[in-house]
């Protein structure tokens, strides 16, 4: 059966989920939770070692904050599996606020826990079953944003609209990077060590007080009511996803590995790295970040349309092919040292981020039906974020202290050569209807 997303939607439903609002609705969830994932990825990079782990070796700090760091890609799965169930049974909206409040919630409370001085192991404990609270938020919210903004699209214009969930992590890394660089801007390292980390995961509270205003007022989407119409609901999503639909489940998985990998050795390692080894000032290198992810927006909206105009597979397969060469730009670029080449280096891997990341808002929804696409789009995005950034950051730190910056850029190669296997394997899904 061949519908348009809204031909089998009573008016009243449809009519309420304005354009401007399934947009902003998509856009500033994302934005949201992304910042407060990236706030704790900043503070990986430049805190938590120190604050919650009392080694004398820096880099065995490092190495222990990263391990923090990937705790949450083990839980976002399960936050798919958990948030796509009740997404595909009960509903878009009801999941979407949920999840918002589970990943809040989780950031506000770090914000709040004692360092090792103050309460001893009981601290990095804590913090790890908040970051994996953190986890199982986001692991529900972007499978539902993504649905949100292409189950609402008009014909052809897919892409287009699923490009608004994939703004949300470069305007949540914009404001929480820009944050901790005001912090450092303003504030003595004694300072920002002893209390200014935690304004950033604080702040967090109002950002969801917001989101959860937005999220509130969406009606749900055409595809789901329809599917509701048709009682075409499963009553397990995951085992229906599991037995029916594995291999497109493998394939977005593997799709998603590029864009993960490239964003993570270009912030949390590379800002890391640079402070730690190449002796750039924090608030330097946090301010390059800045200018290098302005370009990851940039190319979030050219490769959506892109994707549109000419096919989610040839845009992918140009980006992913891009990525692999860049690999062999980290050591030159990043390891001179030098800033402009810094800057470069920075700037060339998130743009590419923002190439590949772009169409996936569209792509793994498109790979799904209705009745299993919430879970199926969740559990693909977050089983990439295991295979390309839990711990991407932790493999890139150990390469890098054997083999230097070369091993870490034929790392990111491979990663995305992998990635390049995903795409080839799997379907165009331009044309798919979301019935």
């Amino acid at each position: 059966m061949s519908t348009s997303p809204l031909s089998a939607t009573p008016p009243d439903v449809a009519g309420k989920n304005s354009t401007s609002r399934v947009i902003f609705a998509s856009f500033i969830g994302t934005a949201i939770e992304f910042y407060d994932f990236y706030v704790y990825a900043t503070a990986a990079a430049l805190v938590i070692g120190p604050v919650f782990f009392p080694h004398s070796s820096a880099t065995a700090q490092a190495l222990s904050a990263f391990v923090t760091f990937g705790i949450a890609f083990v839980a976002r799965p399960i936050g798919s599996f958990l948030f796509g169930h009740f997404g595909d049974r009960i509903g878009r909206k009801s999941t979407l606020v949920a999840s918002l409040l589970v990943m809040g919630l989780s950031t506000t409370l770090i914000g709040f826990v004692p360092g090792y001085d103050s309460i001893g192991s009981l601290a990095p404990i804590l913090l790890c079953i908040l970051r994996f609270g953190q986890g199982i938020g986001l692991g529900g919210e972007w499978g539902g944003a993504a649905l949100l903004a292409t189950e609402n699209a008009p014909p052809g214009k897919r892409g287009w609209f699923g490009m608004f969930p994939q703004l949300g992590p470069s305007i949540g890394f914009l404001a929480s990077n820009g944050l901790f660089f005001g912090l450092a801007l303003s504030l003595s390292d004694e300072q920002f060590r002893s209390w200014g980390w935690r304004v950033p995961f604080i702040v967090s509270a109002v950002l969801v007080a917001i989101g959860l205003y937005v999220r509130l007022k969406i009606a749900e989407t055409p595809a789901f009511q329809a599917a509701i119409d048709r009682q075409e609901r499963v009553r397990v999503p995951v085992a229906t996803l599991l037995s029916q639909h594995w291999r497109p489940t493998i394939l977005g998985a593997l799709a998603m590995v590029v864009c993960y990998t490239l964003f993570y050795n270009a912030t949390t390692f590379s800002l890391s790295y640079g402070v730690s080894a190449l002796h750039i000032p924090r608030q330097t290198f946090l301010g390059m970040l800045c200018v290098a992810v302005v370009f990851m927006a940039l190319a979030t909206p050219l490769s959506a349309w892109a994707a549109d105009r000419f096919g989610r597979k040839p845009v992918l397969i140009a980006g992913i092919l891009a990525a692999i060469v860049s690999g062999f730009a980290m050591a030159p670029l990043l390891g001179s040292g030098s800033m402009p080449l810094v800057l470069l280096f920075l700037i060339v891997e998130l743009f590419l981020m923002g190439v590949t990341f772009a169409p996936m808002g569209a792509l793994l929804p498109e790979l799904f039906p209705t009745n299993v696409r919430y879970t199926g789009a969740g559990v693909s995005y977050n089983l990439g974020g295991i295979l390309g950034a839990s711990v991407a950051p932790y493999i890139a730190q150990v390469l890098a202290a054997h083999g230097g910056l070369t091993w870490v850029g034929a790392y990111v190669s491979c990663a995305a050569a992998v990635s390049l296997v995903g795409v080839l394997c799997m379907r165009e899904t331009r044309h798919t209807q979301l019935m």
